[in-house]
């Protein structure tokens, strides 16, 4: 019978209780939040199919492997697939291979909960369960049964799954089955269901609000952020990146909370246990620019006859390029190496867990301050770009490089904060301004033209305001004015770049905030006054507040109103005036603009 001495030695793949004909085997969740079998002795009858059936102490069989796997880059043609996969949408394209087979396809899935589980089914609506990594430890209780009995009933399927899991089904089925497909994805390790339920607590009471969804590798933010989205009951979002999320940092910096088995995992080989494997190529860029839009591009790697004929089906529905095996490893060592070994603070951490919210615990534990060699080369990196980028952008000439210290103040400056002023740059800011730097204004960066004499100016009157809470960076040729007592309010950076293109004007005269990560076009005019000038009309005001709401996109020469407030992530079209406030997520245009598509989604 099946007995489990250390924890290193099990990886949950649930396979066990579903060999065993009795029932006898249940699985106990232990402080961890793993799972791990427990076996009832009165009902145990010693048939040892548990053991057999255990991918740990078995050996799995990869028929009719290929002595040298082929390795491509692919990405789905279709965008909308691409956005709403973890990479490049080879899964959604390779379950569409086997839907229009009339096949069933099978992966994990979130519950109502946000645990993970194993699904099949042959409905397609189920594909946008299934697609996207969830990066925990999923429930195949009861999974391996169902994909027997459908094969043995003739139906085609398609299992996507981690290796440990492929190689479990494999020695469940015992024999190979021509009507089944097998995918395993490139897996660093699976995280605690338990860390991950007590992170979507410590998220929920961040943002005062139920999550109701969430989606892993959004890519409003691009690709290789790694950003997990949230939407919660009170209609918000929020997007935790790589460079925020504290799960994140433990799972890949700390090491803190994946499986025991996970840091000697003996499915990190070849041959592969599936007849495909994907994953993200990370990497690629570096060795084919082609493949350089941050939206994701996946790596497929062909293991066998079977999955090379299966993949000569899915091309059509993908771009595709072949590509040396090397490259996929250098950029994906966890094909062939496990995650650095456990973190001697494991046991503290989960300890702190039992009593303390996820952030205090990782924050305890989890040595997030500790900065690596390579991130300490990075910081130097960064430092020394950013003098390249002073003498870049004011090209050393005298008065840029007075304005710039006079506003900024060398100590702010290099911390960069301030107002970074381009040559040709012209600032009239009165004595009695307020200017509260938390981040950096580029101000006249010259682009693809530096010795370009078209000037950049900002005038700040007296009493006026202004406010830069994060790096945003504006062409040439730009003129912003921010009257006496009025207040521009410029978010900046949060995620991802913020920048306005050349031609930039905004007339500030009472109120005028720019959110965060917002995308400007060229010449686009923002104004929230109409000067003195004034109109018989009921509920005339001369000056009304402009919000511009955070990753909004305005585009070329379109023209915001006094009054407008665009919502989140909206966009506004080629040469549009907006005289009325736009929802989020809305595509606008016209004169004056409408909606003219709702829910929105756009890379940043």
């Amino acid at each position: 019978m099946i007995s489990v001495e250390q924890k290193k030695n099990c990886c949950g793949c649930n396979a066990c209780g579903d060999i065993c004909p009795k029932n006898a085997i249940s699985f106990n969740t232990d402080t961890e939040g793993f799972w791990y079998p427990s076996v009832d002795q009165s009902k145990c009858v010693n048939c040892g199919l548990c053991d057999k059936v255990c991918p740990m102490l078995n050996e799995y069989r990869t028929s009719g492997a290929i002595e040298k796997p082929e390795c491509y880059a692919a990405e789905h043609k279709s965008v909308d697939v691409v956005f709403s996969s973890t990479t490049g949408g080879m899964f959604s394209a390779m379950a569409d291979v086997m839907y229009k087979r009339k096949g069933y396809v099978g992966g994990a899935i979130h519950n109502k909960d946000f645990s993970v589980s194993e699904f099949i089914s042959n409905d397609k609506k189920d594909l946008e369960l299934l697609r996207r990594s969830k990066d925990l430890q999923s429930d195949a209780t009861g999974f391996y049964i169902a994909v027997k009995n459908l094969l043995n009933a003739g139906e085609s399927v398609l299992v996507c799954a981690l290796p440990c899991q492929i190689a479990a089904l494999k020695t469940y089925l015992g024999k190979e089955y021509a009507n089944l497909i097998t995918i395993d994805l490139i897996c660093l390790g699976v995280n605690s269901p338990k860390v991950w339920r007590k992170y979507l607590d410590y998220i929920e009471e961040l943002n005062n609000s139920k999550i109701v969804w969430t989606e892993n590798k959004s890519k409003e933010y691009g690709w290789h952020n790694l950003t997990q989205k949230f939407v919660f009951e009170n209609g918000k979002e929020y997007f935790d990146t790589s460079n925020t999320s504290l799960f994140i940092k433990g799972f890949i910096k700390s090491h803190l909370y994946c499986r025991p088995s996970c840091y000697a995992c003996q499915f990190k080989k070849f041959p592969r246990p599936a007849d495909i494997t994907i994953g993200d190529f990370w990497g690629i860029e570096r060795h084919d620019p082609s493949f350089n839009s941050n939206m994701g591009t996946s790596v497929v790697i062909v293991n066998t006859q079977k999955g090379k004929t299966f993949f000569e089906d899915v091309k059509k529905r993908i771009r595709f390029k072949e590509s040396p095996l090397e490259w996929a490893l250098s950029g994906n060592p966890a094909l062939t190496r496990s995650i650095t070994d456990i973190s001697d603070k494991r046991d503290e951490f989960f300890n702190e867990l039992e009593c303390s919210p996820f952030d205090v615990a990782i924050a305890k534990y989890g040595d997030l301050d500790k900065k690596t060699s390579k991130e300490k080369k990075a910081e130097i990196r960064s430092y020394l770009s950013f003098i390249k980028r002073i003498i870049t952008v004011t090209r050393l000439h005298p008065k840029p490089l007075y304005y710039t210290i006079k506003y900024s103040g060398l100590k702010n400056l290099l911390k960069k904060k301030g107002i970074l002023c381009g040559s040709y740059s012209v600032l009239n800011i009165d004595k009695k301004a307020n200017l509260d730097f938390e981040g950096l204004l580029t101000l006249g960066c010259k682009g693809h033209f530096p010795n370009s004499k078209l000037e950049s100016r900002l005038c700040v009157g007296k009493n006026a305001t202004l406010k830069v809470m994060g790096d945003f960076e504006v062409e040439y040729d730009c003129d912003i004015e921010v009257f006496d007592r009025a207040e521009l309010i410029i978010q900046g950076k949060k995620y991802v770049k913020s920048d306005a293109n050349e031609g930039l004007t905004i007339v500030c005269g009472e109120r005028i905030e720019l959110g965060a990560d917002v995308g400007i076009g060229r010449n686009v005019h923002i104004r929230d006054t109409n000067g003195n000038h004034y109109l018989n009309t009921t509920g005339y005001r001369t000056t009304r507040p402009v919000v511009i709401g955070e990753k909004a996109w305005l585009c070329e020469s379109c023209t915001i109103m006094p009054g407008v407030k665009i919502g989140v992530g909206s966009v506004v079209g080629v040469n549009s005036t907006v005289t009325k406030s736009v929802p989020d997520h809305a595509l606008v245009s016209g004169y004056p603009a409408t909606v003219v598509q709702e829910n929105v989604i756009w890379k940043r």
